[in-house]
């Protein structure tokens, strides 16, 4: 009724005044920089908060030096600017660098850095594109708190090939994540033994990959992408938003209510946001007045009405045909004005009732969509279908997470990863836990969020994080977890403590712990689940230093009668089983082979990739095979490992080796890992155990070395198979692995 009567209303006026409607909307040039200031640089139009010169712009960011009439990003003066948006999007066009790769007369360039500015790559129009053929890109994120790659592809050489698409016949291309503000590229050249060997690419052939605006990159080289190479340089679509401003600061500020010309709204987090002209509006909403009514009337010479008349009203337009428009023009008027009298009276009346029952029901409105957007009705529907425990998946209010987190004050971060950001705090009861908040939510993660509610809903073990709850009626959502206070098992092997030396004993410990856990995950549960991403960092130490396995967003539950998944691969670089990476077939010795990975790093101290070795021995996996089939497995192992019983230590390498099997029929069940480990502490205690050993003198280096490490107890049992006979494999049998580096 409102909206019709206010309709009514400026209806009214546009007819009593058509001059001065008509007037206020004929001007087709509106304002874009501060008043006083250059409003273009050569062909480019610099809209404020953007400026060229002191007074012109908001703050040293948006300062643009133009040089011979070429725009440049002052803090970035090799960053090109050819195009500024403000209007519909806030967006800014760059030449940005390619990077080459044995390239000859091609400089090397590095990627833009934009840490600390308000830009950000923008996800929605960019794509990482590589141009080259058996050859692996990757991109990798220098700013991200796990440093971890962000984006990769690889495209497949086919000479037949004609260059009309970059479908991953000689190029490819992959998106990247949100809020990316810096990267540097690497080509696998060297990823392993067997793409070496196998590779149709010519050793020393030109390879090149960069980020490019989609838009673009499709309308000027949907015929042929190779140009590119001659040009160095490729348009780039950077985002960008107000950090630390007001609209007060700007000196603009508005109504909520339909006849507004501009909105604003946050972006990325509460201290930042946006500004846009509404529907019929246009300009720049940055400067007073900015956002201009457009004469929809007289857009591009054509009446929208066709014969009849077209009225222009603030933001829209009104067709009319009356038969004699002088004869009706009179009786209008005189009926209108009589409707708007009551209408006034009315809305006088009424508005303050309708005041309170619309704030109300916003409230209301906000927090159900909300809920539904987190994934809400999906939780429901899972925790009916699965038979969670909705007793002790609890659903936290907004309120009680703020307030427990001091409103999510930055000194209460505990991390920050590429899913979100950790904070601790304290429940009204006293309880310490640890509150993940989501980043900006990605409509493709709500069903990995709630799969991780699911699923850490139905397990209940000693060493699995315990999850507390969530609150989904927030933005974004938040899952509260027990507080695990010492980290991350990663910082203990490759960060050396001297206040808590990683000792061989709790080091056995923790994996058998581990082992412990996953055996439950596979065989004890209701329904057995598969973690699908073990790893050091995805494994927390209490304040006991006793494992907790967290990070469940990618774990599967399966029926009992299934054996395997079929999903795309998924994993981390280094501890990614190659039988799933070539089949697509996810299956519980996926994990043993990943638990295998992560008994290396105990064992040796060393990280699953790694550019510091050999070539051949970048990946941990192949590396530590090598060195078993060569008996050089002492020359790897940590000098915390070496400290420990020799017969214990070489009983958990040869689970290690037998665990990382290329074969996954060949690696033991992790309930077999689990009595072995396990029986390794039965046997230390046995007093009466006397074990025998043959006295074998081996040369190492001019050396000899203890037989005691070569010579295997009988007592031990399967733990001790041989790993010469089926688990022996020539170079080229080495599984296919990419290397990254790890935190």
């Amino acid at each position: 009724m409102i909206p019709l009567l206010l309709h009514i209303i400026l209806l009214f006026c546009q007819m009593t005044t058509p001059s001065l409607a008509s007037s206020s909307s004929s001007s087709e040039l509106h304002e874009i920089a501060k008043r006083g200031c250059k409003s273009r640089c050569g062909d480019v139009e610099i809209p404020y908060p953007f400026g060229i010169r002191a007074g012109c712009y908001l703050d040293k960011w948006f300062e643009i030096l133009c040089l011979k009439s070429t725009p440049l990003l002052r803090h970035d003066p090799e960053l090109e600017v050819l195009q500024i948006n403000v209007e519909m999007e806030s967006t800014i066009k760059v030449r940005h660098p390619i990077t080459f790769s044995k390239c000859r007369e091609k400089k090397l360039y590095e990627a833009a850095n934009l840490t600390g500015s308000p830009f950000v790559f923008s996800q929605k129009k960019n794509r990482f594109t590589a141009v080259s053929c058996d050859q692996l890109a990757l991109m990798k994120s220098t700013n991200d708190y796990y440093a971890d790659t962000v984006g990769a592809c690889m495209s497949i050489c086919d000479k037949t090939t004609t260059e009309k698409s970059c479908n991953g016949m000689n190029c490819c291309q992959t998106t990247i994540p949100l809020n990316l503000r810096s990267f540097h590229t690497e080509f696998g050249d060297q990823i392993s033994i067997y793409w070496r060997n196998n590779s149709r690419r010519q050793r020393g052939e030109c390879v090149y990959a960069f980020l490019v605006d989609l838009e673009w990159f499709q309308v000027n080289h949907s015929g042929g992408y190779k140009g590119i190479k001659e040009m160095g340089k490729v348009p780039v679509a950077l985002e960008w938003s107000l950090y630390n401003w007001t609209m007060e600061d700007l000196g603009i500020s508005f109504a909520l209510n339909s006849t507004s010309s501009f909105h604003c709204e946050n972006d990325r987090n509460a201290s930042s946001f946006k500004c846009y002209c509404n529907r019929g509006f246009e300009g720049n909403p940055y400067i007073v007045d900015g956002c201009q009514e457009k004469n929809e009337c007289k857009s591009d010479g054509n009446n929208p009405c066709g014969d009849g008349i077209c009225m222009n009203l603030s933001g829209s337009y009104q067709c009319l045909w009356p038969d004699d428009p002088r004869k009706r023009t009179a009786g209008k008027r005189v009926i209108l004005g009589l409707s708007v009298g009551f209408s006034l009276l009315f809305l006088l009346i009424s508005s303050w009732c309708l005041h309170k029952i619309i704030k109300k029901r916003r409230r209301t409105r906000r927090k159900e969509k909300f809920f539904k957007r987190n994934g809400g009705l999906l939780l429901q529907q899972e925790m009916s279908s699965s038979k969670v425990n909705v007793e002790k998946t609890k659903l936290f209010t907004a309120k009680e997470l703020k307030k427990a987190t001091d409103n999510f004050n930055a000194d209460r971060i505990l991390g920050q990863g590429g899913q979100g950001t950790v904070y601790k705090g304290m429940l009204a009861d006293g309880r310490i836990v640890a509150v993940k908040k989501s980043k900006i939510l990605d409509e493709g993660k709500i069903a990995e969020f709630i799969n991780e509610v699911v699923i850490l809903s139905q397990i209940n073990h000693r060493n699995v994080v315990k999850l507390l709850g969530c609150c989904l009626e927030t933005e974004v959502p938040l899952l509260v977890y027990e507080f695990i206070q010492n980290g991350t098992l990663s910082e203990y092997i490759h960060n050396k403590n001297e206040e808590f030396p990683f000792t061989w004993e709790i080091r056995l410990r923790v994996a058998t712990e581990i082992a412990g856990a996953l055996f439950y995950l596979h065989s004890a549960a209701s329904r057995p689940i598969y973690h699908r991403d073990i790893k050091s960092t995805n494994v927390l130490l209490d304040d006991k230093y006793k494992a907790k396995i967290a990070d469940f967003g990618t774990s599967r539950t399966l029926n009992v009668d299934q054996t395997h998944l079929t999903t795309q691969v998924h994993g981390t670089f280094g501890y990614l089983d190659p039988e799933y990476f070539q089949s697509n077939q996810f299956t519980e010795k996926s994990d043993v082979y990943s638990f295998g990975v992560l008994l290396v790093e105990l064992l040796t101290g060393q990280k699953a990739i790694s550019m510091n070795r050999s070539p051949e021995g970048r990946s941990l996996a192949i590396y530590f095979i090598l060195s078993m089939k060569e008996n050089r497995l002492f020359d790897i192992l940590d000098a915390k490992v070496m400290e420990g019983p020799k017969e214990e230590v070489l009983v958990v390498a040869n689970i290690a080796n037998r665990c990382l099997s290329l074969s996954g029929r060949k690696r033991p069940t992790m309930k077999e890992v689990t009595v072995e480990l396990e029986g390794i502490k039965i046997s230390e205690k046995a007093s009466n155990f006397q074990p025998q050993y043959e006295e074998i003198e081996y040369a190492r280096k001019g050396k000899l070395i203890d037989p005691n490490w070569d010579v295997i107890s009988t007592s031990f049992g399967s733990a001790l198979d041989s790993t010469s006979g089926d688990r022996s494999s020539s170079l080229h049998e080495l599984p296919l692995l990419s290397f990254t580096a790890q935190n």
